[in-house]
């Protein structure tokens, strides 16, 4: 089977990977003009356990899948990271049936190691949080997602795929079995598509010739900022507060080389045009982010955050309405032979990305 795959983010790069595996000739088209440029390049590199969501959804079962599956690449391929685990604290009483809560859903989710612990014992083991109890994730780590990238890369060539770079897909139609791409003046014929695009995933889907319209959902932008810091590194493990709406709270993450960051914050946009998104970062936001950290670290020294990076999560939901689920649709979904979309695949989309590749090679194989 020849396969186009529309996207080279670590999602796009992992689908084309198993792919070429199965013996498909593959090919990755990416619009920009390297690997992980917009999503991918933008997250907190962190390697998620798998506790936050429902059980039974695609959330839950392929962070815990694709967590396992990553730390099993990323030691096979040298790729740098480490299971640093975490703590996700309760600064009050308040946020203690908070914590009981992402406990169930973990265990639930079939997610080892967890454990709550009193705040005493969450301080001897860091001594500068403040917190009255936290939660354990053991499992919990940071990766160096471009390293990832290239391995993944490394992978899908290996096996016989190739990447397109500079090639944007304008549209596709149904031609015989199969489908046929435009891409400026060119034509190109595949028997199945992937669209892995990311942010322009429901602009490529409604430039589908035939895909029904009503399946492509919203896109609702939320920017994430992130700061870094320049005081000492003051923690070992990831340090999270109880999640807020639209995202899990302004974060203490590390770097491989122990450096400290924070973020990402959640800033819903106006725009539903990515084209049209700032990824600047506003000093002004600091006083925000020092409250926040504060609550956890009072010793966030004065004057220590510095403006960092932006992401953009690619959200179905908006703030007023519960957070969708990862969506795929594919063929038993609309209907259409050799044609997957992947909508709104924010975090854990990275944890995720191997086990979502997997369930996308089952899907166009059925």
């Amino acid at each position: 089977m020849e396969v186009l795959v529309v996207g080279a983010g670590v999602v796009g790069l992992a689908v084309g990977r198993a792919l070429a595996r199965r013996g498909h000739a593959v090919i990755v088209a990416e619009a920009a003009e390297a690997i992980g440029t917009g999503i991918s390049s933008r997250s907190s590199e962190v390697i998620h356990a798998g506790m936050y969501y429902p059980a039974g959804s695609l959330r839950a079962r392929h962070c815990v899948e694709g967590r396992r599956r990553l730390y099993a690449f990323c030691a096979s391929h040298g790729v740098p990271h480490r299971r640093c685990g975490k703590l996700i604290v309760a600064t009050g009483e308040a946020e203690v049936a908070t914590l009981e809560s992402i406990l169930e859903k973990g265990r639930a989710n079939g997610v080892e190691g967890l454990r709550l612990i009193a705040g005493a014992e969450a301080r001897a083991r860091e001594p500068n949080l403040a917190c009255v109890a936290a939660l354990e994730s053991p499992e919990t780590g940071i990766v160096d997602s471009h390293a990832l990238m290239l391995a993944l890369q490394g992978d899908l060539e290996a096996a016989g795929g190739v990447l397109a770079l500079r090639t944007r897909i304008d549209g596709l139609g149904p031609e015989g079995a199969g489908w046929r791409l435009r891409f400026g003046e060119e034509t190109l014929a595949v028997d199945a598509v992937v669209n892995a695009a990311g942010l322009g995933a429901q602009a490529l889907a409604r430039a589908v010739e035939g895909f029904p319209q009503e399946r492509v959902p919203p896109l609702v932008l939320a920017k994430g900022n992130y700061f870094g810091c320049a005081a000492r590194p003051a923690f070992s493990r990831l340090i999270y507060p109880a999640p807020v709406v639209g995202g899990l709270g302004t974060h203490l993450t590390l770097d491989l080389a122990g450096r400290m960051r924070f973020g990402p914050d959640v800033e819903w946009l106006d725009t539903v045009d990515p084209a049209q998104v700032d990824y600047a970062v506003d000093p002004a936001r600091a006083a925000s982010f020092a409250a926040a950290i504060r609550r956890y670290w009072p010793g966030l020294p004065e004057g220590a955050l510095v403006p960092d990076y932006a992401g953009i999560r690619p959200k179905l939901t908006g703030p007023e309405a519960p957070a969708a689920d990862f969506r795929i649709e594919g063929p038993a979904e609309h209907g259409l032979t050799g044609l997957v979309h992947l909508f709104g695949i924010e975090s854990p989309g990275l944890t995720a990305s191997l086990s979502l590749a997997e369930d996308v090679a089952d899907r166009l194989e059925a």
